[in-house]
């Protein structure tokens, strides 16, 4: 198999002098079955470990698998702070329409679990709901400025988002703290998908940790409580953190998916 760089290609997105290059890598399905489409978390990238598992165990059933790097993310061009839900948004759509034809399986991980579910949204607008097949969403977090960040936010925190018109935090993942900007926070309104019922039109599998310091479990309770008229099903992993990236979880990842699958 080629290394990510000779498989990759670049999606140009948005209007000029705006217009962002999103690095993407799109591994073909051996028949006309649907296509798995990999959403990533904040500040995550496209190389991390579920994603490539995902990739190999979708190649392994013969499915299409497209994964990429959010503007400001892994390849892509930017930076992670000039960057919004809606504009990330607007790139994951373009990358599905160009690379991913056909029946869909979204695969969102945190934040990409919000972007899954506005792409339902955006394609119910568009009339093209029928082509969502199945969402599998990881340790999703739908709404997290609004809900997870906002409401906790200390008075320190508060200022510099009025002063500057961005606040930092420590990350767990990264020696560089999380930056959060006030266009982030306030386009995240716009954005929000736990204000009423969740409608997707296909089955769901949600897979949390209960160990998660980021996403509280609560949170994948309360969007099971809103999906209403869908198959859903809900995996607590007790012991679980936020990435799970563990062998074992990899492994529920991976059947969860191929479950998915074999339903389409």
């Amino acid at each position: 198999m080629q290394d990510d760089a000779g498989r990759m290609c670049f999606i140009d997105v948005g209007q000029a002098p705006h217009v962002r290059r999103i690095a993407a890598i799109a591994t073909p399905g051996a028949g006309s079955g649907p296509t798995v489409v990999w959403l990533g978390g904040y500040r995550s990238d496209m190389t991390g470990t579920k994603a490539v598992a995902l990739e190999a165990k979708a190649n392994a059933l013969g499915v299409g698998f497209v994964r990429f790097d959010y503007s400001g993310h892994g390849r892509s061009s930017g930076h992670y702070t000039d960057g919004t839900i809606s504009l990330w948004l607007e790139e994951a759509l373009a990358v599905v329409d160009r690379l991913a034809p056909g029946p869909l399986i979204l695969v969102g991980s945190s934040m990409g679990g919000w972007i899954a579910l506005r792409i339902v949204e955006a394609f119910r607008a568009r009339r093209e709901a029928a082509r969502l097949a199945g969402l599998v969403l990881i340790a999703p977090a739908p709404d997290f400025t609004s809900v997870l960040i906002e409401p906790h936010l200390t008075g320190k925190e508060r200022e510099s988002l009025d002063r500057l018109g961005y606040f930092e935090e420590a990350s767990d993942y990264s020696p560089e703290p999380n930056r959060y900007t006030r266009a982030l926070m306030e386009d995240g309104r716009h954005n929000l998908v736990m204000g009423g019922l969740i409608e997707t039109g296909c089955p769901v599998h949600i897979l949390q940790g209960m160990n998660d310091p980021d996403v509280p479990y609560a949170h994948a309770l309360k969007i099971m409580e809103k999906i209403v008229g869908d198959d859903a099903i809900l995996t607590l992993i007790r012991d679980g953190d936020h990435r799970l990236s563990r062998p074992e979880d990899i492994e529920r990842i991976e059947a969860a998916l191929a479950e998915m699958l074999a339903r389409v």
